[in-house]
């Protein structure tokens, strides 16, 4: 917290609180609420210092399986299977008196379809009481409701436990908050802030709100389900959510668009046959706009590059594919596992295991490190680049080359076509560095400080002569997304931070085209170009064109005949006139 003087401050409050509240922590919690277990006292062994507490290995923070791309590895029969086991476990917390508070997605994680509560220090007992909220979870009958964004006023209770419940499981079954959205009111409607929205319950529900195009349209849930989120975000329903809108769930696959729903129908087709794998090329003109279809699959695209041609691999009837329909191998989607293209090889990559598949060539298998559960291996199209024992390698004429040394297990890397960009974070301790994409040698001499909170997300984007860094914090409650432009000297040009939610641009991580020196940036309302000028970030053009065919998730590619864009099932060539 050097960077942050109320960061400060908070800490030591509750370093001072801890003092008593840890000694007196309740012993008959659940087994998946992660308690301490060893209090760590300075040298005295009068003040407490911290605590150890059991690790839950391989697991992911409930966050990722709201997340669009991750969420489509995941089945909703088994994010059902992971909410039963979690409203088991609040039960269990309220009968020992016990209130979670701020419940979030970053203080829950799941192994397999097992909940794990963790962050368990900040829980409220007895007298004392859980003082941190964030956003996105808090109550909004807990705050201020004159405020212009959720501010926690009035004590946790239980039934704010299961408002935050519902809050979750709402965004993992459909990728959208349930106050996501863009508002755009009519002339007649009052104005309202985006972070103001669930106190004035303005919903994805209500027709003045944009939803998302990423995320999975609301008429798959059951009708039980739908009702009661209806009652709970915009009529104030509270208490314990009945088990019977989980255990009565039937979901099943449609045939047709491949949805995965709870109706007796699908409710987003009518039955006609999807075409599967590529498709003849069908040419639309949308205004300035050429588009042409590509490819569209009932399965899921899972990577695509562009070198000297368009190469993409996806998923379809239990089937891994590439662009002229080779089958690379069967099985089933696995979240968490990572799929990279070099030429004609395709690259597995899991935790810290990473196979290449290459046509007419025995497997090659690389031990890699990896950062969570996402192994670290990047590829330029020309060279793979990965992280092993705390070494930087990349592949050389004679094996692998070293490049230089990072933090085990607390680094990620990008590379773009001239050079590379990594960084790592460990607790307070963090580091960027750049790096030749030919020559050794890590260049970690970056003035760019990250700021304080807790590490979301994060991804880059190269092109020759830009890197665009991303970075997303949990800071104070809130959710801050933050860019930082470089060159490959490391130099920062420029930077721009948002909360989330207040900008039309940075609304996503990943799916960036860095091209010379702009930025393209796929959007609800369209492609938009990102420049620096005179020291700032700004949005220099748009495509409202473009609008049809890209969403806030949409990857975006450059190409030799135009822009390729790769959504879920589609891909597009687009010619901007």
């Amino acid at each position: 917290y050097a960077h942050s003087l109320v960061e400060q401050q908070g800490a030591e409050r509750r370093l001072a609180e801890h003092q008593q509240k840890l000694r007196q922590f309740p012993q008959n919690l659940p087994s998946k609420a992660i308690a301490p277990q060893e209090l760590v006292y300075d040298r005295s062994g009068q003040q407490i210092l911290g605590y150890a507490m059991s690790l839950v290995a391989g697991a992911e923070p409930l966050l990722r399986y709201s997340q669009p791309k991750f969420h489509r590895g995941i089945s909703n029969r088994a994010i059902v299977s992971i909410f039963r086991d979690l409203h088991s476990t609040v039960l269990q917390l309220h009968r020992a008196g016990v209130t979670i508070g701020d419940f979030n997605d970053l203080n829950v994680l799941i192994k397999d379809t097992t909940a794990y509560l963790i962050d368990t220090d900040s829980f409220q007992f007895g007298n004392f009481r859980c003082s941190v909220f964030t956003a996105q979870f808090v109550d909004p009958l807990l705050c201020d409701p004159t405020a212009n964004a959720p501010q926690l006023q009035q004590p946790y209770n239980t039934n704010a436990d299961w408002y935050a419940f519902t809050v979750l499981l709402m965004q993992c079954l459909l990728c959208v908050h349930p106050y996501g959205g863009i508002y755009k009111p009519s002339a007649s409607q009052p104005k309202v802030l985006q972070a103001a929205r669930p106190l004035q319950r303005i919903t994805v529900f209500n027709p003045a709100v944009k939803y998302p195009k990423p995320a999975t349209p609301y008429a798959v849930l059951s009708d039980d389900l739908l009702q009661h989120f209806h009652r709970v975000f915009e009529q104030d329903q509270r208490g314990v959510p009945p088990r019977s809108l989980l255990d009565n769930l039937t979901w099943q696959t449609c045939p047709s668009c491949g949805v995965e729903h709870a109706r007796s129908s699908c409710p987003l087709c009518t039955g006609t046959t999807v075409s599967v794998g590529q498709l003849p090329t069908v040419e639309t003109v949308h205004g300035q706009v050429t588009a042409q279809l590509v490819l569209q699959t009932r399965g899921q695209i899972l990577a695509a590059t562009v070198d000297s041609c368009l190469r993409y691999l996806y998923y379809e009837a239990g089937a891994f594919k590439r662009e002229d329909d080779r089958q690379i191998l069967t099985g089933q989607l696995e979240p968490q596992m990572g799929y990279l293209l070099q030429g004609e090889t395709t690259i597995f990559a899991k935790e810290q295991q990473a196979i290449a598949l290459s046509p007419n060539q025995t497997p090659e298998r690389l031990a890699v490190d990896a950062y969570g559960t996402t192994a670290q291996i990047v590829s330029n199209g020309e060279r793979r680049y990965w992280l092993h024992n705390g070494q930087l390698l990349r592949d050389g004429q004679l094996g692998a080359e070293y490049i230089g040394d990072v933090l085990p297990s607390q680094t990620q890397i990008w590379v773009g076509p001239t050079f590379g960009f990594g960084f790592y974070r460990a607790g307070s301790l963090s580091g960027l560095f750049v790096f030749d994409a030919q020559r050794p040698g890590l260049n970690d001499q970056i003035a760019l400080h990250l700021g304080a909170g807790q590490l979301l997300d994060a991804n880059c984007v190269l092109s020759r002569d830009r890197g665009w860094f991303f970075w997303t914090l949990q800071t104070q409650g809130q959710t801050v997304h933050h860019c930082a432009v470089l060159q490959p000297n490391g130099q920062v040009l420029a930077q721009y931070e948002t909360v989330h939610g207040q900008s039309d641009w940075l609304v996503s991580l990943r799916g960036h085209c860095a091209v010379g020196q702009f930025l393209l940036v796929a959007t609800d309302e369209g492609l938009v170009r990102v420049e620096v000028h005179q020291g700032q970030v700004v949005v220099v053009k748009r495509f409202p064109d473009t609008e049809p065919f890209v969403s806030s998730e949409s990857q975006v590619l450059p190409g030799s005949q135009g822009l390729v864009v790769v959504n879920a099932q589609t891909i597009h060539q687009l010619r901007l006139g």
